[in-house]
């Protein structure tokens, strides 16, 4: 399943950072981050639970950007 969610990044390169982070939590398939359009997309495995999933990707892009927002 394939979700958006607005994010608050403050820089491209960061932007970047926080997709390559959210790859690599388990439960997520695939992640893009729009840095002009702050939007994250996310394709998750068929049988995660987004929600715990998200709050891990927003965890692990909290590290990349303390001040990042990830609207769930």
């Amino acid at each position: 399943m394939r979700k958006t969610y607005s994010i608050e990044v403050d820089c491209a390169a960061c932007a970047n950072k926080m997709e390559l982070a959210a790859k690599k939590t388990e439960g997520v398939k695939d992640c893009t981050v729009n840095f002009m359009m702050q939007r994250m997309i996310v394709d998750f495995d068929d049988d995660a639970d987004k929600k715990s999933v998200m709050e891990s990707v927003l965890r692990s892009c909290k590290k990349v950007e303390s001040d990042c927002e990830i609207y769930i």
